[in-house]
């Protein structure tokens, strides 16, 4: 009898185990950013895909290092909406910095951008992938970049948020963003997903 009971309650685990994966596993929407196959490397060197994101509200922005104009802006920007950010959804949120730059870009300098404005917490994700996937993804945002010198782009101002199934929610767009209202939404997502 005690045997029984022991392999009954395997055969449950089992079960349930089964069935929580098959919840993971659920189809993504048609939209979802996670459909896109590319490999990008983070600001540690590791290479990863994009639906290695998913479970998690991604605010999203396309910026580059070097960049002494509008890049600044988005990246206080980025800094202003962690900050108000509801601190109990920031474990479901990841702040994802997308370089334009990837040749100029690479992990070392990610890293030191990212350890020299102080986004080196968890949440921060840096990545940068190769010409074709960057020209990619900036063409899903509708972000519109273009070389103009050897170390200037011209780019679209926008973040992105994105749902934890990697469907777009909401996109703001300029150089004077309302950070609140972009955690507003972030929160919202967050609770929605629950």
């Amino acid at each position: 009898m005690k045997r029984y009971n022991i392999i009954l309650a395997c055969l449950l685990f089992f079960s349930s185990c089964n069935f929580k994966n098959s919840e993971n596993l659920k189809k993504l929407p048609s939209e979802s950013i996670f459909h896109l196959t590319s490999e990008w490397q983070n600001q540690y060197g590791e290479t990863l895909k994009l639906k290695e994101l998913k479970g998690k509200t991604l605010v999203v922005v396309m910026i580059y290092t070097t960049c002494k104009s509008a890049c600044p802006i988005l990246v206080a920007d980025m800094k202003m909406i962690k900050e108000k950010i509801d601190k109990n959804n920031l474990k479901d949120v990841s702040l994802v910095l997308v370089s334009i730059d990837p040749e100029t870009d690479t992990p070392e300098r990610l890293a030191e951008f990212a350890k020299k404005g102080k986004m080196t917490e968890s949440c921060w994700i840096f990545l940068r992938g190769n010409t074709e996937t960057t020209q990619e993804f900036a063409n899903v945002l509708s972000m519109k970049y273009k070389k103009i010198s050897p170390v200037d782009f011209s780019h679209s101002n926008i973040i992105s948020i994105f749902s934890p199934d990697g469907t777009l929610v909401s996109q703001e767009e300029g150089t004077s963003i309302n950070t609140q209202k972009v955690a507003d939404k972030v929160n919202e997502t967050v609770k929605l997903n629950r």
